[in-house]
């Protein structure tokens, strides 16, 4: 007696449920009308969740990241012409939340490990970029990036360069991938290394790239560790300047602009103001609150950014390098702050 099988189920292709799963997310919802789709519906709502009191920087960059490599970015080119001058307001609003006299003292504290670590950082770029035998512009934008602020010293950098947007781009996702990790990563040494609030705050400024995630975990780490971290990395920012012009002067880039962080004068505007205007000073709880909010959001945006097609461009030998010199200013930076800072 012959004995029949049950038909095994056909499974979908898995490049159709791809394009079914795409399909379903671009749907316009009946209910509401046809402007709000699945992916906008979850992308609204992780916002929501940043901003809540469940909402941190770590949950911000994490939710992003999860948004953009699982539903995609329905607001990319809106979320990249906001992400900038979010990080801007917020970082401004910081400063209402700061006292000039003691921001000094931090950027006195600092100047030394910014210089030193600049340079180092810069040099070790040119030798390991051309170790690993990386495109000169690519190299050099990788090593500016982690030597300063990740994307806001590429971006400054990369005109006076005249890098292409393939350069721009290998550049901007190997540092913004680490500049990631380091958000998760640094409080979490902090604690079991127990770096003091000082300590902590300097580390930060000085191993982390983007102003961004400098922010975000030293906040996350105490109140005195965010003003040195945002004092000394916003002193650091001011680098660009330099940096730029010798860029321009070694790789003999004629007509170079530079473009100068202007934010950085709001920042100390609203230092001088909380310092030395007292009837400003019940407000200014309320301008750190919403900077807080403003780059909670931010981070979001970054992770909604980094789309897998970015992660893909980036390349072994580029992200080598870029890994290479994080942990090296990152090893030595916290050698030198555990032996010289209380």
């Amino acid at each position: 007696m012959k004995v029949s099988h049950p038909a095994r189920p056909v499974l979908p292709h898995p490049e159709e449920a791809r394009s079914a799963f795409a399909a379903f997310l671009t749907q316009p919802l009946p209910v509401w009308g046809s402007a709000l789709t699945p992916q906008r519906l979850v992308f609204a709502v992780a916002l929501l969740v940043c901003v809540s009191p469940w909402g941190s920087p770590p949950l911000a960059l994490l939710l992003g990241l999860v948004v953009a490599l699982v539903i995609g970015n329905p607001f990319q080119a809106q979320s990249r012409r906001i992400t900038g001058k979010l990080l801007q307001w917020s970082v401004i609003g910081l400063g209402f939340g700061m006292n000039a006299h003691a921001a000094v003292q931090a950027g006195r504290e600092g100047i030394l490990f910014t210089v030193a670590s600049i340079a180092g950082t810069l040099t070790l770029g040119y030798f390991v970029g051309r170790w690993l035998k990386l495109n000169p512009k690519t190299s050099h934008l990788i090593a500016s990036g982690t030597a300063i602020c990740g994307g806001s010293a590429i971006a400054a950098v990369g005109p006076v360069l005249k890098a292409d947007e393939s350069q721009m781009s290998v550049a901007l996702g190997a540092v913004f991938i680490l500049n990631s990790i380091a958000l998760f990563i640094f409080p979490v040494l902090g604690h079991e290394l127990h770096l003091s609030q000082n300590q902590f705050g300097l580390w930060c400024a000085i191993a982390i790239h983007d102003t961004s995630s400098v922010v975000g975990a030293a906040s996350h780490y105490g109140d005195q560790a965010l003003q040195i971290a945002t004092t000394v990395k916003l002193a650091r920012a001011l680098w660009i300047i330099p940096v730029a012009l010798g860029t321009a002067f070694l790789f003999k880039t004629p007509g170079a602009k530079v473009k100068l962080p202007y934010f950085i004068l709001g920042f100390i505007g609203a230092m001088l103001l909380n310092t030395y205007v007292p009837a400003l000073q019940p407000l200014a709880p309320v301008a750190v609150k919403l900077a807080k909010i403003g780059l909670t959001l931010t981070l979001f945006l970054i992770g909604a950014g980094l789309s897998a097609q970015v992660l893909r461009s980036v390349g072994v030998r580029p992200f080598v390098q870029a890994a290479l010199l994080w942990v090296t200013i990152s090893a030595v930076s916290l050698y030198a702050i555990l032996h010289t800072v209380n």
